[in-house]
């Protein structure tokens, strides 16, 4: 019993033994590992860039995506419901104001105009018919009317004959009170008819005006469909290039589809795209630099768009040169929107060297040695990086990935 529990705690501690020298092993082998890193890192001169400090002029920027497009577009849309009957040009066409892009079938719109035509000239002997009928109820209400009053002039009369017999002691008082209240229900028939007639007349104005606005609606009707079914001779109307157009002959269009699109290509801008997170800094007015291949060319931030989708801001930037052999339609180019800028800024090129931190560590080159160094980085852009102290102009700085060497204080430069 007691010799087994003597040979469990031996292996035990040579266990300990074992785990202990591995870890002490483990230690020496990391530490050599730094110190070299540390005091005796080398690189070859072949494996890195470097860049002299200077002063001059940077510029801070931000990135961005963009696209060429035409400074002006054409959309030609449908202007009626019909199908295309002929198209006359290709996408990439040259095309002259007023020269035939498509032609639309127009048939069924010519009919119906002139149904509607034929409705507004019934609408207007409507008009005329009901004057006729109106002026004839108007002179059938005065000639009663003027009847009333030779009645009433003859019952005017009656009572006073009625009322000289009576005093001559030839009539009675009654044949006098029957001749007045004749008399009187003529008078209120005369005030009757005289009220029907201005009636009659306010009627007949209102009834007239009504039927006028309707063919007036009519007309504008008409009139608007006589303009469409002119514009329906789908035309140019300025000089340019057939960038898109609806080739689906047969096909039915409807009112406000798209037909064909017209682009100046003399003259361009760039439609730009940005993540959301820089929509603070961006803003119209900024300057921006648009790469084409090697070559840049600078405009200004002169819109921008207030929806955003999918974390993205679209913008657009007028050109400085809207015209230039290195434009091409829907070409993608790079866009660097400037935010601040500095003159007499000590700058390096710019490299994988920098990550974008406000402080960072860099290498300067002397005597065959990188010694590393901390500073303060300021503005940068695609071609420079501010370095705000720790350097002197003249100064040479490794513009490589230097992200092996960031525990070296100094490395050695091996040709």
């Amino acid at each position: 019993m007691d010799t087994n529990i003597s040979r469990e705690v031996g292996q035990e501690k040579k266990r300990k033994g074992f785990f202990i020298a591995a870890l002490i092993i483990v230690l020496l082998v990391a530490s050599v590992l730094v110190l070299r890193a540390s005091f005796s890192s080398s690189i070859k001169r072949q494996n890195i860039t470097t860049a002299v400090v200077e002063i001059g002029n940077i510029e801070n920027t931000i990135s961005a995506s963009g696209e060429i497009l035409p400074e002006f577009e054409q959309v030609i849309t449908s202007p009626i419901n019909a199908s295309i009957k002929s198209v006359s040009m290709d996408a990439g066409s040259a095309v002259k104001a007023g020269q035939s892009i498509l032609s639309l079938d127009k048939q069924a719109s010519e009919m119906e105009y002139q149904k509607l035509k034929f409705q507004l000239e019934g609408k207007k002997n409507n008009i005329q018919k009901l004057r006729l009928e109106l002026n004839k109820s108007f002179y059938d209400i005065k000639s009663n009317n003027s009847i009333k009053e030779l009645k009433i002039n003859s019952l005017q009369a009656q009572v006073e004959n009625a009322k000289r017999l009576y005093k001559a002691g030839g009539g009675t008082r009654e044949s006098i009170e029957q001749a007045e209240l004749d008399l009187k229900v003529a008078l209120l028939e005369k005030k009757q008819l005289e009220n029907e007639i201005g009636s009659k007349q306010q009627t007949m104005k209102v009834d007239i005006r009504e039927s006028e606005i309707a063919v007036q609606i009519q007309q504008a009707d008409l009139s608007e469909l006589q303009r469409k079914l002119q514009q329906a001779n789908i035309v140019a109307n300025r000089a340019g290039v057939v960038t898109w157009v609806n080739k689906n002959i047969g096909s039915t269009v409807r009112e406000g589809e798209t037909l064909a699109r017209i682009a100046d290509l003399g003259s361009y801008k760039v439609s730009g795209t940005i993540s959301d997170t820089y929509l603070n800094e961006l803003r119209t007015g900024l300057p921006a630099i648009i790469r084409i291949n090697d070559s840049t060319v600078r405009g200004t931030v002169v819109n921008i768009h207030p929806t955003i989708q999918n974390g993205i801001v679209s913008f657009d930037v007028q050109l400085d040169e809207r015209n230039s052999k290195l434009y091409r339609p829907n070409m993608k180019v790079d866009v660097f929107v400037v935010t601040n800028s500095k003159t007499n800024a000590m700058r390096i090129t710019n490299g994988p060297a920098f990550k974008g931190g406000n402080v960072q560590d860099i290498y300067v080159v002397s005597n065959g040695k990188a010694i590393r160094r901390t500073a303060n980085i300021g503005l940068s852009n695609f071609d420079y990086v501010e370095i705000k102290d720790n350097v002197k102009p003249g100064e040479v700085l490794i513009t490589s990935d230097m992200s092996d060497y960031k525990n070296s204080k100094e490395i050695t430069i091996k040709n």
